[in-house]
């Protein structure tokens, strides 16, 4: 069977599969899955790119999705006044200082050099320290201790929410950037360990520094690009259209605006599908799949490995940027408890993996297949032990403990499924072409 007939036989059979919960459960649950699978294959796209191009392996997943989520709020939230007025004059003194701080030590390490470089580096560092800090607590306290129950942090710029999907990119790749500064020369290994730290330190200060997003109090009312449901009910037009379709406006309201998170979302999966595909099948594309077969034979044709890394890590930390910011949209809240790194980024992988690493066809449908199961895991467990125990009474204790293990389906399912694709899959649902493939395709 050939790629292009593994692709539409699968992208159907995942159609039929939503279809079938729409019809058996709720069109409304139908398109909720939907939407987490836009958002959820975008994220394996922007892995793809790193592993499946070059073989970058990336563990930091949740920290760039976090910087994303954080984009929502400092673009669409409107302003807060009052903690501008308390404290940011002073924020702008320490971010200023910071700065100078910065260029200090760069023009300090451009005109030493031997063991004066390193001291002179360190005092101009903590003397720098010392005056931020000057300006940034009593800021900070300033502007957390502003009506604190509601506020306590600045606010954002009040702008639309869906420029903040592309703010999100930018602020992942500029994480990005540092850090393949500091780890891309490492080990796969140690890069992988590198990246989960970095994810951890950025998840932290998102969730401890109050005056930027309100922590662990979470920013919720975040604006919407699409209507509001108790607007839709009121209007006209859409009770009109509701009787005509013979719904009632309630659900046809949830159903509606479910369905244009879903269009918003399939066009940026669409346009980022297009330019990866654009990406992966040019002479620089090429160049970055001969680096990761062999990078010792690129670097003896003078190739730039280093920087071809940092190039699509940059571009995948954007990827999962964008989708980052994409899913507080959909929540309508910015949660930093929620970025669990170990958890969520092993179904990212798991996403690439039984999509087929190298394949952004695969990664997509990986993306797709993957969170279906873990959202439908639950539910058909616990129909699926209710039929096996159904001839056991209910205090039965083997009926009482495979209900109450049926929340436990999810990691039981991911693990099966990946041990089964390993096992019979290796390279994936959808696997990478071959060189002599893409030349007759």
């Amino acid at each position: 069977m050939s790629n292009t007939q593994r692709i539409i036989l699968l992208y159907s059979a995942m159609a039929i599969l939503l279809v079938i919960v729409g019809v058996y459960q709720s069109w409304a649950l139908s398109l909720t899955i939907l939407n987490l699978c836009l958002i959820s294959a975008i994220m394996a796209l922007g892995v793809n790119m790193q592993w499946g191009y070059a073989g970058l392996f990336n563990v930091g997943i949740m920290g760039f999705a976090a910087l994303g989520g954080l984009a929502g709020v400092l673009v669409s939230m409107p302003p807060v006044a009052g903690a501008w007025e308390a404290g940011g004059v002073g924020m702008a003194l320490s971010l200023l200082a910071l700065v100078v701080t910065v260029a200090a030590a760069i023009f300090v390490r451009s005109r030493t050099s031997g063991r004066w470089r390193l001291v002179a580096t360190i005092v101009v560092a903590v003397i720098g320290y010392f005056v931020i800090r000057r300006f940034y607590d009593p800021a900070v306290a300033a502007i957390e201790g502003y009506d604190a129950a509601r506020t306590g942090y600045l606010g954002g710029l009040g702008l639309p929410v869906i420029l903040s999907w592309l703010v999100g990119g930018i602020f992942a790749a500029g994480a990005a950037w540092l850090v393949g500064k500091i780890a891309l020369g490492l080990r796969a290994d140690y890069l992988a360990i590198a990246t989960l730290g970095i994810s951890e330190i950025i998840i932290a200060v998102l969730r401890n520094e109050d005056w930027l997003a309100r922590g662990v109090k979470n920013v919720s009312g975040l604006p919407r690009p699409v209507p509001y449901e108790v607007n839709l009910q009121q209007a006209e037009w859409f009770i009109d259209l509701s009787t005509r379709l013979g719904m009632s406006p309630v659900v046809f309201s949830s159903i509606y605006v479910r369905f244009s998170y879903a269009v918003l979302f399939a066009i940026v999966l669409v346009i980022l599908m297009w330019l990866a595909e654009r990406a992966l099948n040019s002479p620089w594309g090429r160049m970055m799949r001969a680096i990761r077969d062999n990078r010792d034979a690129a670097e003896a044709m003078g190739k730039d490995v280093t920087g071809r890394h940092l190039q699509i890590f940059i571009l995948g930390s954007a990827v999962v940027g964008i989708a980052g910011a994409m899913l507080t949209t959909l929540d309508g809240q910015f949660t930093p408890g929620q970025y669990n790194p170990l958890r969520f980024t092993f179904l990212i992988w798991v996403m690439v993996i039984v999509g087929g690493s190298g394949n952004n066809w695969g990664a997509v449908l990986g993306g797709f297949l993957i969170w279906f199961l873990w959202v439908e895991a639950e539910p058909v467990g616990g129909w699926v032990m209710s039929v096996l125990t159904s001839g056991m009474a209910p205090s039965h204790p083997v009926r009482m403990h495979l209900t109450d293990a049926a929340p436990y389906m999810r990691p039981l399912m991911m693990g099966l499924i990946l041990l089964l694709v390993m096992r019979f899959a290796p390279r994936g649902l959808i696997p990478e072409q071959t060189a002599t493939q893409r030349r007759k395709g």
